[in-house]
C-alpha cells in the first residue's frame, strides 16, 4: 500500500506531514507535537526548523512558548494535504478496501472534508460512482464515523447516472464538479468531462 513514507526519507517529517495536515487548522507546539507522534524532541526540534525554513511552516509565540501550523500558502500546500488525505482515514479505508467494494469507477473526497471544514448545504463528503456492493460501503462508513465522531454524508451512483445527471446540467452534480475534491480512485479529467 502507498504512504508518504514512499516519497519522504525522514519518518519524523512523514508524521509531521501527517498530524499538521489531518488537522490542518490545528497549531502545536513542540512537546506536544514529539508527544503525538511519538518522537525524540531533538529530531521534532531539527524537522520544524527544516520545515520552517522552506516556508512550510508558519510559528507563533504565545506565552513561553512557541506553537507551528502549516503554512496554507506554503506551494505545495494542496499536493500535500490531498497526500495526506488519500493515506490516512477515509482515504486510506476506501483505497485498501476498493476491490471489497466492487467495481468503483471514481472515489472522490471532498476537498472540504479532507480540510476538516464544515460542509455546505447540498454537497457531499464522498462521491463513489461505479457497481457498488452497499452493505460492504455501509460497513466501512460507519468505522470511519465512529473514528472521526461525525457523520460522513455520501453519495453513490451508477457511471451511467452520472453521465445522465452531467448532461442534464444536474445541480447536485454541478455543485459537487465545481468544488475542490481529492480523488481516491479514477482519474479528475474524466470525472469532469
Amino acid at each position: 500500500m502507498s504512504s508518504l513514507s514512499d516519497f519522504m526519507v525522514s519518518k519524523v517529517r512523514t508524521k509531521l506531514f501527517e498530524t499538521f495536515l489531518t488537522d490542518p487548522e490545528e497549531m502545536y507546539y513542540i512537546r506536544e507535537l514529539t508527544r503525538k507522534i511519538d518522537e525524540e524532541i531533538n529530531a521534532v526540534r531539527r524537522e520544524l526548523i527544516n520545515m520552517k525554513s522552506n516556508g512550510m511552516l508558519k510559528e507563533e509565540k504565545r506565552g513561553n512558548r512557541l506553537y507551528y501550523s502549516f503554512n496554507r500558502n506554503y506551494i505545495f500546500h494542496k499536493d500535500l494535504l490531498s497526500m495526506v488525505a488519500k493515506t490516512t482515514g477515509l482515504g486510506l479505508s476506501l483505497a485498501k478496501s476498493a476491490p471489497k467494494l466492487g467495481r468503483l469507477k471514481f472515489a472522490m473526497l471532498s476537498g472540504r472534508f479532507a480540510r476538516k471544514m464544515p460542509r455546505l448545504k447540498d454537497t457531499v463528503d464522498l462521491l463513489l460512482v461505479g457497481d457498488v456492493i452497499m452493505p460492504q460501503l455501509s460497513e466501512l462508513i460507519k468505522e470511519q464515523e465512529a473514528k472521526l465522531g461525525r457523520e460522513i454524508n455520501y453519495t453513490v451512483m451508477t457511471a451511467q447516472e452520472l453521465e445522465y445527471r452531467k448532461t442534464h446540467n444536474d445541480p447536485f452534480i454541478g455543485r459537487i464538479l465545481i468544488g475542490s475534491r481529492v480523488m481516491i480512485v479514477g482519474d479528475e479529467e474524466e470525472l469532469v468531462a
